[in-house]
């Protein structure tokens, strides 16, 4: 066989691995355009749903009938289109997810098969989690401080001019006018941001089973956890320090649970290690060199006495 027909060989793999990358991925295109287009259909329903903690909230501060604009003939369009990208992604995620692990899983042994499977189903529940999260907790806390600070200032603005009527001939009324794509960035922003970092236990997880990180190692470092927390909640949330403090608080105790997850796993591999006999030998090894040892001195002190 001549050296042509050994590159020819060696090269056939790597374009079937090409082949199926390339299957994988326009099936993955494929699903996530019919989940836009299906949240597209949707994109009413889908923006009304979202906009139930900025809606409530209106209607807690006294408003009867809440309204929200647009500015824009193309503006209501995009936002519908930007809803359907994000809605279109998390439903596509476990099509997207299975292609992924069927373009891996032949490549992996049956030990490495049943520790990356279950990491594929938690991770967009943990996103699913931290979106719910947001959604009903975070973003409705954020829509009160924002929307609450102007009502909070016209009732301080009564007390300071001691109950004197207002002159209706002077002075201009500050109302609320939203828009929809500025509101709504708000929310998808919590949303994802909240979805991601629910996603910290998956990811120290993994990385503990690959033997990258250590349990004790990210408790050595947590004070610079902390204050990586602290930057990462500054960034993603409003100037809201309610807001940023739901964030650390979530994202820290997250931290906490990913070294109690990864001590979990260092466990399981060193009993497995056990079990398969490498720790006895060490064992052995080192108890039969103490012993060694301390023969070796008690021999030095025998010597020493004669």
């Amino acid at each position: 066989m001549s050296h042509a027909d050994d590159i020819e060989d060696s090269s056939a793999p790597l374009i079937e691995h090409l082949a199926e990358l390339r299957t994988r991925l326009i099936r993955s295109v494929l699903a996530f355009v019919v989940a836009m287009i299906f949240c597209f259909s949707f994109g009413s329903a889908i923006l009304d749903f979202l906009l139930i903690p900025i809606e409530q909230t209106m209607r807690d501060l006294g408003n009867p009938n809440p309204v929200m604009q647009y500015t824009a003939p193309q503006e209501y369009f995009f936002t519908l289109v930007r809803i359907s990208m994000v809605g279109g992604l998390a439903i596509s995620f476990p099509v997207i997810a299975y292609q992924l692990w069927r373009f891996v899983a032949p490549g992996l042994y049956k030990n490495e098969k049943s520790a990356f499977l279950p990491f594929l189903i938690a991770s967009p529940a943990l996103f699913l989690l931290g979106a719910a999260f947001a959604q009903y907790v975070v973003v409705p806390m954020a829509m009160q401080f924002f929307l609450g600070f102007a009502d909070a200032a016209s009732i301080l603005t009564a007390i300071v001019q001691d109950g004197a009527v207002k002159d209706s001939t002077k002075g201009i009324d500050i109302v609320f006018q939203g828009k929809v794509n500025e509101s709504l960035d708000i929310t998808l922003k919590m949303i994802v941001a909240f979805g991601l970092c629910f996603q910290l236990p998956v990811l120290l997880t993994l990385m503990g089973k690959a033997g990258l990180v250590s349990s004790q190692g990210l408790a050595n470092v947590r004070k610079y956890a902390i204050v990586g927390i602290l930057v990462v909640a500054a960034l993603v949330t409003p100037p809201d320090v309610v807001t940023q403090l739901i964030l650390f608080v979530v994202v820290f105790g997250l931290y906490e649970i990913s070294i109690w997850l990864v001590r979990g796993v260092e466990r399981r591999r060193d009993k497995r290690l056990r079990e398969e006999g490498y720790f006895d030998d060490e064992e052995d090894e080192a108890q039969e060199d103490e012993e060694g040892l301390d023969d070796i001195l008690n021999g030095d002190d025998e010597d020493l006495k004669k």
